[in-house]
């Protein structure tokens, strides 16, 4: 009987599969699929040289003119088409980020005059011309009409600075590597403002710069800062600290503020024993104007940070913890990268699978280089490691989403904002990555009886020959072999259980090992202070599960923390907290007051016109991360983590 019911179970789900088939009757198109008729790139030289005129006067309406020559190869046939392409996969982004919605006006003429074009239809950041014979070179005009508002993109000229980015402003051939085309750049700034950029100027006619010829890889890896308030500073015969603000008053920096910039130079090169550039540029803006960033190059970074980096130096460490992450990517990143993030050209799909060695391990040194320079103090750096791990044990989403598949969020969320990030995981290579590197880091330590560090690895498998800015890649095998020979262990193991594998906690193994526990106290560290101060909101997520933004607005709430328990939701506006108005003190307060008591902090918050009670039980106060130095009988007075954050250089 049972056999039976089984069978007739199959046969009435094969009835209900066949009855939800499209009927025989009804039009059924065939499947064409699209082909690719955008030539794969080719290691062989370009014929000729682009040249790229850019105008970036317009700052006032944020438009980049642009005018590029592009040489057409000559055949026996004829020239024939011409693919041209806008970049689309950019390095730094590790995702498919070109702005090609931003072109506009786009022209081609070739002999004075106007060519035809096509754009692809299954990529879009591609151009078809059919150029007639006889035509040694084509001239692109077009205007790259940049974001006026934060809600269009990033901000990239603003009214005393701007961000030129070659990428954004250039067109290039398909069929080639990147490497092989030679491009000459000129640029036409605002009379009066003065520019940096990893180019060195071939002459200079008032405002307008002509860049010594270069290949279009190293081009599109070169951007510019220029602004009408500019200082430049010279750390070290090779690299200099080029500075744009909004006004005026902002570049004001001390003796004893450059002082730690050029030991972080010093440091950095000592860590890893070489130096891959022949110079470097660090690009800094102070601005609220400007869209913030803070991306890598091989002979430069572009760095955007508060306009009182320097004027409001003893406020608190800020985002000087942004340096020192970009220029160890000169080294972890640029330098070395992984197999599967270089590519030929700028069309090729990257694949992230080792964002948590290329951004989890600079992370680790940016801070590490931060503390052994001065720019972080040392407890500020320790603050910084007690928040990090404690916002990565609240990732709940670790339940169900391994770290590896974080390294694929650029492509995935390409860091839009999200409901539920706590469940949802975000680009957690970055922190999750630094936790990972610092147990690794404290093994090798253990395991060599303190003879060896993740120094070792970070000098064997990031140095190279000074000068180089070349590239070398590798797979994760090389990674495992390398930490290996430093110090053997089962380093395949370790990656396999914190990379690939799910869990219910943060990676915490590394603060023990270094002598430092995580705890809670009932006060913010001057860290996080200065954190919340920056970003403009009120961090409560290690208490009741709330980040709050300006005029009571919930920014975030964490998966089932008591305020998700509670029902409360991010975007919501608290208006009253235990029948006061809303503030963030009367909230830190209701919070303190309900400490050791079995009642509940009632929240009336409003949800679009309606507005509701949502009872939150938490009776554990305030709570902030803290690391606390482990005692006792058998703790070292100095632990790997203090041994860690020592620097190398006088």
């Amino acid at each position: 009987m049972r056999l039976v019911g089984i069978l007739g179970l199959f046969a009435a789900l094969s009835i209900s599969s066949a009855a939800t088939a499209m009927p025989d009757k009804l039009s059924k198109p065939d499947y064409i699929a699209p082909q690719d008729t955008i030539p794969a790139p080719q290691d062989i030289a370009y014929p000729g040289t682009m040249t790229l005129q850019v105008d970036a006067r317009d700052h006032a309406q944020g438009i980049f003119r642009v005018t590029q020559t592009i040489p057409v190869e000559q055949t026996e046939n004829g020239t024939g088409r011409l693919t041209l392409l806008y970049p689309e996969w950019l390095p730094g982004n590790h995702a498919p980020r070109g702005e090609i919605e931003k072109i506009a006006g786009l022209e081609f003429t070739a002999n004075g005059e106007k060519l035809a074009w096509i754009r692809d239809d299954v990529d879009v950041f591609a151009f078809h011309l059919t150029v007639p014979d006889g035509v040694s070179q084509i001239t692109a005009k077009f205007q790259f009409v940049s974001a006026t508002t934060s809600s269009h993109g990033r901000i990239v000229m603003a009214p005393s600075m701007l961000n030129l980015r070659w990428h954004q402003v250039s067109l290039y051939p398909a069929g080639y590597f990147v490497r092989q085309i030679p491009v000459e750049a000129t640029a036409i700034y605002p009379d009066g403002w003065q520019a940096a950029t990893a180019l060195r100027p071939k002459s200079q006619n008032g405002s307008t710069v002509v860049y010594e010829k270069t290949d279009y890889d190293t081009l599109v890896d070169s951007p510019v800062f220029a602004g009408r308030y500019f200082q430049t500073h010279q750390l070290t015969s090779r690299v200099h600290l080029n500075i744009v603000a909004d006004d005026a008053k902002f570049l004001k920096p001390k003796k004893d503020h450059l002082a730690p910039h050029i030991k972080l130079v010093k440091e950095a090169e000592a860590l890893f024993g070489s130096h891959p550039y022949d110079r470097y540029d660090f690009l800094l803006a102070l601005t609220e104007e400007m869209g913030g960033i803070g991306l890598e190059h091989h002979r430069s970074s572009e760095n955007g940070v508060d306009r009182e980096y320097f004027t409001g130096w003893d406020s608190g460490p800020g985002r000087r913890n942004l340096l020192p992450h970009e220029m160890t990517h000169a080294w972890n990143g640029k330098y070395r990268r992984p197999q599967g993030m270089w590519t030929p050209d700028f069309r090729q799909p990257m694949r992230d699978s080792l964002l948590w060695v290329y951004e989890g391990q600079t992370q680790f040194w940016g801070y590490v280089l931060g503390a052994r320079s001065g720019l972080y103090s040392k407890q500020d750096t320790l603050d910084a490691l007690a928040a990090i791990a404690a916002g990565i044990d609240q990732r709940v989403g670790r339940n169900w989403r391994p770290l590896i598949d974080t390294t694929l969020d650029p492509v995935i969320a390409a860091r839009r904002p999200k409901p539920w990030t706590s469940w949802q995981r975000s680009e957690d290579y970055y922190n999750e990555g630094l936790l990972i590197w610092l147990e690794a880091d404290q093994i090798i330590r253990r395991e060599s009886g303190g003879k060896k560090s993740l120094e070792d690895f970070a000098r064997t498998f990031f140095g190279g020959k000074n000068g180089d800015w070349g590239v070398v890649t590798y797979e994760q095998s090389d990674v495992i072999a390398a930490l290996d020979k430093v110090q053997p262990y089962d380093w395949a193991g370790f990656i396999e259980e914190r990379v690939y594998q799910t869990g219910t906690e943060a990676p915490k193994n590394g603060l023990i090992l270094g002598g430092y526990r995580l705890v809670y106290v009932d006060k913010p560290s001057a860290y996080i202070m200065s954190n919340d101060k920056r970003r403009k909101q009120l961090d409560l997520s290690y208490s009741i599960g709330l980040i709050m933004g300006t005029k009571g607005t919930i920014k975030s709430v964490i998966w089932d923390s008591p305020a998700f328990k509670a029902g409360l939701k991010p975007g919501l506006t608290i208006s009253a907290v235990n029948g006061k108005a809303y503030s963030d003190e009367a909230l830190k307060q209701a919070i303190e007051e309900n400490r050791g008591a079995k009642g509940t902090i009632e929240i009336f918050a409003k949800n679009g016109e309606a507005y509701h009670n949502f009872m939150v039980d938490h009776s554990d106060g305030l709570r902030y991360p803290a690391l606390k130095k482990i005692t006792g009988e058998g703790a070292d007075q100095e632990g790997g983590i203090d041994r860690l954050l020592r620097p190398k250089t006088r």
